[in-house]
């Protein structure tokens, strides 16, 4: 692909642009297979572990990754693990963590992330109805799946990957080989469940191809990756002359850290950066410093938190970003301006969603960003804004996000996920026609850039989280003081968002108020009870930061909540205490 000019060369990037996809496709093959039997290649780093305190980092290179994943792949066999079997993944970002969705992928079977931020229920739900029988976890992850095992009686086997490598080592007559399976390109490879706005979470079933799908939206978003189109070469189908050190915070058990980070930084043969510790913004500007970081993803909350943390931060560290992403809410003009003055980089914001991933956004080195824009639709997707009949809006005009299952050419779009697990009816509302509907509001302008406007339904971000508030009130209804619960966004100008909860209480706990010799006590003890009982069963990022106490909730005609009125009382009131 050439193109003619660098300011603006989207239109001939799309036109020159052609899906090619083949029959036969594994994520682990192309991301770790075909590095590992490469001579020149297979003792290039793929795992780079960071190590706090200036400790010397652990490496690990794609001939050591394939040889874990083929023991562990050997492991899963005994246990049973058939082509299209879920297994269970809980692990943080680590080696074993990547060596176990190699594993799992090269069987034909099928990888669910799950997050080790989940509590319980969260966890239990997802095992259970996945039918997952197996599950790969470390030592910290062990104990909790463990207790699942009442709840979900199709779990027998519960695997604690590092200890299961180490025994191999150690044990001479353990197979140290497998031969991968040759999967079908639209077969299922991932399953990831997404938090619904109402009632459970939706499994999205990831097939091999939709790492294809991503590609052209990585490549895009991260300058082009450290390859020049134009010089790029290729040894044996193997890309290669690129430079790029990759890392990002965000968790290999997200769509944003396994899609948008792991998997197509491996699949380029660039290593990346694994640390297990929580983000912070020292911890961020070491690791860039320190593993020469070219490429990252980073949420704007985490951006908004390295600026207050250095202002000037290249006076104290030296960084060599190339490409930055973001995604999950708007950067902004101001951390927009500290990225391009200050870390050496403008920033090119990126929007996706699990079921369609990585299909708008910018990239600088090819079309000029525009700050608070979603950016346009990355080549080989064809996007607009539609109506509720399907049809194009027009420029300025508002409507739903939508990509079409064909590209510009008339090909499939292999970006596009295979339908929620076990629910035809939500895979079928997904669609209008050939167009896949993400339930964001945008208007496109006359370049066409895309403009976010706010969600259709009451899905809401809050510090880069995607939080559905459906899982979080019917863990408040949980509790024997909750009668009913609407959770919605209070506007915050830091995080964007923070989870607000409004809570109908039981006729006892109203009792129980109204005789309290101080009211304000017994709700305050009530709201921290509340909150520790969400913390306990979701994860830490969906608790309610704030409760808020109300007789009734504004319901429709046929029982359902209207959220979208709580939701504009704390925009007023948000307005108010602005004075905006």
């Amino acid at each position: 692909m050439r193109v003619s000019h660098r300011n603006d060369a989207y239109e001939t990037v799309h036109r020159q642009f052609a899906w090619q996809v083949p029959d036969k496709f594994n994520m682990a093959e192309v991301c770790c297979g075909r590095w590992a039997r490469s001579p020149q290649h297979q003792n290039a780093t793929a795992i780079l572990a960071h190590q706090p305190d200036g400790k010397t980092p652990m490496a690990w290179t794609f001939a050591q990754l394939q040889a874990a994943a083929n023991v562990l792949s050997q492991q899963l066999k005994t246990l049973g693990v058939k082509r299209g079997d879920r297994v269970a993944i809980v692990m943080p970002q680590r080696f074993e963590t990547a060596v176990s969705y190699m594993a799992v992928l090269q069987m034909g079977a099928v990888a669910m992330p799950l997050s080790m931020l989940f509590g319980p229920d969260a966890l239990a739900f997802r095992v259970e109805d996945s039918g997952a029988a197996v599950a790969l976890c470390d030592e910290a992850s062990a104990p909790v799946l463990q207790a699942l095992k009442k709840e979900c009686p199709a779990l027998t086997n519960i695997l604690e990957v590092p200890s299961a490598l180490r025994m191999a080592q150690s044990h001479a007559s353990v197979k140290h080989d497998f031969k991968s399976v040759s999967t079908r390109a639209d077969e299922p490879a991932i399953l990831i469940y997404t938090s619904g706005t109402t009632g459970n979470p939706k499994g999205a079933l990831i097939p091999h191809r939709a790492l294809v799908g991503n590609l052209t939206g990585f490549v895009c978003s991260q300058n082009w990756f450290g390859f020049e189109p134009a010089r790029a070469t290729f040894d044996r189908d193997l890309p290669t002359g690129s430079d790029a050190v990759f890392w990002s915070p965000a968790d290999w058990a997200w769509t944003g850290g396994l899609m948008d980070a792991l998997l197509p930084s491996l699949y380029f043969g660039r290593p990346i950066v694994a640390y297990q510790g929580r983000f912070s913004p020292e911890i961020a500007f070491e690791i860039l410093h320190a593993h020469g970081i070219t490429h990252s993803f980073l949420f704007p909350t985490a951006l908004k938190a390295m600026m207050k943390a250095q202002a000037h931060p290249r006076k104290h560290f030296k960084l060599k970003l190339k490409g930055l992403m973001s995604a999950g809410e708007a950067v902004g003009d101001a951390v927009f301006a500290y990225c391009r003055d200050e870390l050496g980089v403008v920033v090119n914001e990126m929007f996706g969603q699990t079921e369609i991933n990585y299909v708008v956004g910018n990239c600088q080195v090819f079309w000029p960003s525009k700050p608070g824009s979603m950016g346009r639709g990355y080549p080989g997707h064809q996007v607009a804004v539609i109506d509720d009949q399907g049809q194009i809006c027009k420029p300025g005009e508002a409507g739903e996000v939508a990509v079409n299952r064909f590209d510009r050419h008339g090909h499939l779009d292999p970006v596009f996920f295979l339908g929620y697990w076990k629910n035809p009816m939500a895979t079928q509302a997904k669609y209008t026609g050939n167009w896949c509907r993400t339930g964001d509001v945008a208007i496109q302008d006359e370049e066409g850039y895309l403009w976010y406007q706010g969600r259709t339904d009451d899905m809401f971000k809050a510090a880069g989280y995607r939080i559905g508030p459906g899982e979080i009130e019917n863990c408040l209804v949980k509790h024997p003081a909750v009668v009913n619960a609407a959770v919605v966004p209070k506007p915050d100008a830091d995080r964007g968002a923070l989870v607000k909860a409004y809570v109908v209480l039981s006729p006892d706990y109203v009792a129980q108020k109204t005789s309290a010799p101080n009211v304000q006590k017994f709700e305050k003890t009530l709201i921290e009870d509340l909150q520790r009982h969400v913390r306990g069963l979701l994860a830490p990022y969906e608790y309610p930061k704030e409760i808020e106490f109300i007789d009734q909730l504004p319901m429709t005609t046929t029982g359902k909540v209207q959220r979208r009125f709580l939701r504009l009382q704390e925009e007023e009131r948000a307005q108010q205490r602005t004075g905006v």
